[in-house]
């Protein structure tokens, strides 16, 4: 897109980055990381062709503050935003822009399983460390992955708002998409040489600016982590429901997930009280305690969650709630269940299944263990939802190795479900069970 076909807004919020970055120590801080990690995307962002995610600009703005005072990056923050989202607004307007979020949005989402495998690899790894050195070698990378995926969070739940906020629009008056090598902006943002200090990194490209084209994007640097890996667009799975669905039934029975549960004056005050604090510390910069605010959240009893996400949700704080639905998927299994189901009762069928998804990203044996337990308590829908999810997520000889402890109940119950997901995906998991010695 030529300098002149740019939409006034997206002008208008690249003048003031390069405004911002003109601020700031560019060698220090989160803008020497960026500089260093992605220069490409910077020089992007600021010639216009390209609006970066709203946690880049958080992170210069946490810069400012520290350079500045907190009061100055406060009030900048609210600048910021305004023309953020202005900017946004028009960038995705324009022809092909829906198709365009979608690519991105596909692209972040492999990043966020690859940087959710990463951390589990990592905290694994942690409790083989052979020196002290290599132990704090490890805590580094496995902070910088921390980072990565609470990002790629942040990122798919920008996304998603783009795309539902194009979706409430009427049709946009056709304008053209930009070149795929767009001319810079005067004046071109100079080379750049990363921070001295050397990290060890998996190079990200785009990752650190999410959101870029999907050609912009870096090639796999190999499979996905196989606890995360989706077998295709869930490989086998029927075209249409059948059997065991998450949090339902299997076919011919009426159970359903819970009504929606009412909520008392104290848990409403209670959920009042969690946004607001989440504002103060976001706008403070406090990213750490509010991190810390949404992990107790998580355990929070589950008939709460429908209204927390909505009031999240009202106070533009959708990147916390999909962190939040990352803490839930760590919970233990009747936890997890319980609060897809409130989600599911109150029409968040998508939290619902992502939480599911996610929480079965634990090694194979905790997973039979869970279901052993949850038969064992006489829970068969809980029992059938986590299964259900597993198969469809897990490769089938993953899902083999979760019946270890117990074959004689687990095997059959494993086989029913993956029966539920497709014939297909049944005779892989029947497959990998005779495989590894056993039989449906």
């Amino acid at each position: 897109m030529e300098v002149e076909q740019l939409p006034d807004q997206v002008r208008e919020f690249a003048v003031y980055l390069r405004n911002l970055l003109a601020r700031l120590d560019q060698d220090a801080g989160w803008c020497g990381i960026f500089w260093q990690r992605d220069p490409d995307g910077m020089r992007v962002c600021l010639t216009g062709a390209e609006v970066p995610p709203w946690d880049v600009v958080e992170a210069l703005l946490l810069d400012l503050g520290m350079g500045g005072g907190s009061r100055e990056a406060e009030a900048e923050a609210v600048r910021a935003r305004a023309l953020h989202r202005a900017s946004l607004t028009a960038f995705d307007a324009r022809a092909g822009g829906r198709e365009l979020l979608g690519d991105r949005l596909d692209v972040m989402l492999r990043e966020q399983r690859y940087a959710a495998g990463r951390q589990v690899e990592l905290a694994q790894l942690l409790h083989t460390a052979a020196t002290r050195e290599q132990a704090e070698a490890m805590r580094l990378d496995l902070a910088w992955a921390r980072d990565d995926h609470e990002r790629a969070t942040a990122r798919c739940a920008e996304l998603h708002r783009r795309i539902a906020d194009l979706d409430l629009r009427p049709p946009p008056s056709p304008v053209p998409l930009p070149q795929q090598h767009p001319q810079p902006a005067p004046p071109e943002p100079p080379e750049r040489s990363g921070p001295s200090k050397e990290r060890k990194r998996r190079p990200r490209g785009s990752a650190r600016f999410a959101g870029m084209p999907a050609e912009a994007a870096p090639a796999d640097d190999g499979p996905l982590p196989a606890a995360l890996a989706v077998q295709g667009p869930l490989r086998g799975a029927a075209a249409s429901p059948r059997g065991a669905r998450f949090a339902g039934a299997a076919e011919g029975e009426t159970t359903a997930p819970p009504a929606p549960a009412h909520l008392d004056s104290e848990a409403r005050a209670a959920i009042a009280a969690c946004v607001g604090t989440l504002l103060r510390l976001r706008a403070e910069g406090r990213g750490g305690e509010a991190h810390g605010v949404l992990v107790e959240a998580a355990h929070w009893p589950a008939a709460r969650f429908p209204l927390l996400a909505a009031e999240l949700g009202r106070a533009g704080l959708g990147a916390d709630w999909a962190t939040l639905l990352w803490e839930t998927a760590s919970l233990p299994a009747d936890l997890l269940v319980a609060a897809a189901d409130a989600l599911a009762a109150a029409g968040r069928t998508a939290d619902a299944q992502q939480i599911l998804r996610q929480g079965v990203a634990r090694p194979a044996t905790e997973i039979g263990a869970s279901v052993l337990r949850l038969t064992g308590e006489g829970r068969h829908r809980e029992t059938r939802a986590l299964l259900d999810a597993y198969v469809r997520v897990r490769t089938p000889e993953e899902a083999a190795r979760s019946v270890r402890d117990d074959p004689g109940r687990l095997v059959p119950l494993l086989a029913e479900a993956a029966r539920g997901v497709s014939d297909e995906r049944y005779w892989d998991v029947v497959h990998a069970l005779r495989v590894a010695g056993f039989h449906a």
